[in-house]
């Protein structure tokens, strides 16, 4: 466990006893690998608000977890929520909190039934408002993926031929992202092409790849636990006119949405930037998602930033931008990058060409 996890577990701390809590029992495994920096599907922490913090796993990851979080209590038992709870109670503790966004009906019915006078309280999201804004550790294990993410598109460049199936596109991004140095894929590749592209999140399938066509893949890479996701769209062939009015549409949105996420901007502003470029267009049914979204140690994280979106940005909170338009039966164009906002303007974290590639 490095400082930086430290620094986390006292800001949680101050943040639960702000609440007026004594302590927080953390049960989301993402937010443990934050806190802890353990990875693993059997633990939690016990936060408390004056005191130590205490780590809980089972036996398989007890030696990981010891080498690990040296600096923490280690409990080893597969019932990790259950026995911090007992620690707090006999700690003393009237109060802990629990996230309420982590726990099933059943599970939280098992753990407030423990027997303990301890009063079982929701506390929100308080782990999620810290992972909001990045430190620079995390910022560069993004940038990192993004890099991978970059290199592994170019690897796959010459497989983008006409006969080559959806699907071999998609096994082949994958495989260039573990070679390229990623852990692993941040979420199932998409590449849609032709008529295809029309929907946003199509799973690839055996369509052959075929002169003309438009080819939208959204993929990236995942390092160390951090997310990158990127989208680009290329032509096969020399493409028609209508499908470089779009890829030009989409591009100056994209451009707009990234120039608009500077700290203090409202999300709903962001999406905003982008959607009033397209709509001017006259193709503004044409484009039904957000225009972005957080991303981290999972790839669809706080903010969100939808027409609906609330809250506002801040220096250090990594998000995407990637507006589109979809033409049903003919096909569609998206762009997106991950970024970084940031006081001196935003920080661009895949650097891939956005210049319409003829292939």
């Amino acid at each position: 466990m490095g400082e930086e996890h430290d620094r986390r577990l006292a800001a949680l701390a101050r943040l639960v006893a702000g609440n007026g809590a004594d302590a927080l029992l953390v049960t989301r495994l993402v937010n443990v690998r934050y806190l802890t920096g353990l990875d693993s599907s059997n633990a939690a922490v016990l936060v408390r608000a004056d005191g130590p913090a205490v780590l809980a796993t089972d036996a398989r990851y007890a030696g990981m977890a010891a080498e690990q979080c040296p600096g923490l209590d280690l409990v080893v038992e597969r019932r990790a929520a259950a026995a911090l709870l007992g620690i707090a109670a006999d700690g003393g503790a009237g109060r802990v909190g629990f996230e309420p966004h982590a726990l099933t009906v059943e599970r939280h019915a098992e753990l407030a039934a423990l027997d303990g006078g301890v009063a079982f309280a929701p506390l929100g999201r308080l782990v999620e408002e810290l992972r909001y804004v990045k430190d620079e550790s995390e910022i560069a294990l993004i940038a990192a993926a993004c890099a991978i993410t970059d290199r592994a598109f170019d690897a796959v460049l010459p497989a983008l031929r006409p006969g080559t199936t959806e699907r071999e596109i998609a096994v082949a991004l994958e495989r260039a992202m573990i070679d390229q140095g990623a852990d692993e894929i941040a979420f199932p590749s998409i590449v849609a092409s032709g008529p295809n592209g029309a929907v946003p999140h199509h799973h690839p399938g055996p369509r052959p790849i075929a002169a003309g066509d438009l080819v939208t893949m959204d993929f990236g890479a995942r390092y160390k636990g951090y997310n990158a996701d990127m989208t680009r769209t290329v032509a096969i062939g020399e493409p028609a006119a209508w499908q470089r009015e779009i890829y030009d549409l989409v591009l100056r949105a994209q451009l707009a949405a990234v120039a608009a996420a500077v700290p203090g901007a409202q999300t709903q502003a962001v999406d905003a930037a982008a959607r009033e470029v397209i709509a001017a267009a006259g193709h503004g049914d044409a484009f039904a998602h957000g225009v972005g979204h957080g991303i981290g140690l999972e790839v669809h994280e706080a903010p969100l930033m939808g027409y609906d979106g609330t809250g506002k940005l801040k220096d250090r909170v990594p998000v995407t931008a990637e507006p589109g338009v979809y033409l049903a039966g003919r096909g569609g164009v998206r762009i997106e990058d991950t970024l970084v906002v940031r006081e001196d303007g935003p920080e661009r974290l895949t650097r891939t060409t956005k210049e319409l590639l003829v292939l």
